[in-house]
């Protein structure tokens, strides 16, 4: 058998091949091939990124690798920086990079290195999530950012790049559920709305916490119209209860609003 390959079977018997090396003192699983011969050039390639340094992090597109990127892109980072790493990232100077595809590389502070070291960036069209308890979890929920947010509108890249996921270039604009910021702050004002058969007003609020209870009052109300949706509420846990419950009940919602449920039929399942 050639040097770093070893042979195995599946379970229906199909014999593969297997390519691994040691690098200081750690042992590297390549990956499985069909041939000894393509394991053995794994293993050689691997080898060579690992001992010579005419390959680059920059030359991850145009480098004619036998191995898959995210091996690629782990032993440039071990050879480099010192770090094994399963998933495909690479330390920069107080960030990392994280390679999802030959042009698509995401950037992450230090502070998020454990997580993606050991969770792997999925995507779907333009969804990036990873598994997580047997769930899909959208990157962006490690941010505040709502899974329904759209991007521009709820949240906007302070730099222009969206594959900058760096705390400091992702500003939220819109924190809350059936919450949209008009205009720009200072001054901004906040309109709550909510979805039953189309979208309904419930007012414009001068801050976005008085706007999020007043979707939260609005889904109440529809409740007690007989609305049977899972909607779900805001949260602000800047507020007590007795603060939250004084500005409940002060709010007001918009009549058209108010009209429209009294309209409704006895237990709508709208």
């Amino acid at each position: 058998m050639r040097p770093g390959v070893y042979p195995a079977k599946k379970t229906d018997g199909t014999p593969y091949f297997r390519a691994s090396l040691t690098f200081r003192g750690k042992h590297i699983s390549l990956g499985s091939f069909s041939t000894e011969a393509a394991a053995n050039r794994a293993y050689r390639q691997g080898k060579s990124i690992l001992t010579e340094t005419k390959v680059q992090i920059d030359d991850h597109a145009s480098f004619p690798s036998t191995l898959p990127l995210e091996k690629l892109i782990s032993l440039l980072n071990f050879r480099d920086r010192g770090l094994y790493f399963k998933t495909p990232i690479y330390l920069r100077t107080n960030y990392f990079e994280y390679y999802l595809a030959k042009d698509t590389i995401l950037k992450f502070d230090i502070d998020d290195l454990f997580f993606y070291s050991s969770h792997k960036v999925q995507r779907r069209g333009n969804h990036l999530f990873v598994s997580e308890y047997g769930m899909q979890t959208g990157i962006l929920t490690r941010y505040g950012i709502k899974a329904y947010a759209v991007a521009g509108k709820d949240y906007v890249f302070a730099n222009g790049d969206p594959t900058d996921y760096r705390y400091a270039n992702i500003l939220i604009k819109n924190a809350y559920y059936g919450v949209e910021q008009l205009g720009e702050a200072p001054g901004a004002a906040f309109r709550s709305k909510i979805h039953i058969n189309g979208n309904y007003i419930v007012g414009v609020y001068d801050t976005a916490e008085k706007a999020a209870i007043a979707y939260n009052k609005a889904v109440d109300l529809a409740k007690d119209a007989g609305i049977r949706r899972n909607y779900s509420q805001n949260y602000l846990e800047s507020l007590s209860a007795r603060e939250y419950a004084d500005i409940y009940t002060a709010l007001q919602v918009s009549k058209d609003y108010l009209s429209y449920l009294s309209g409704l039929p006895a237990q709508s399942e709208a």
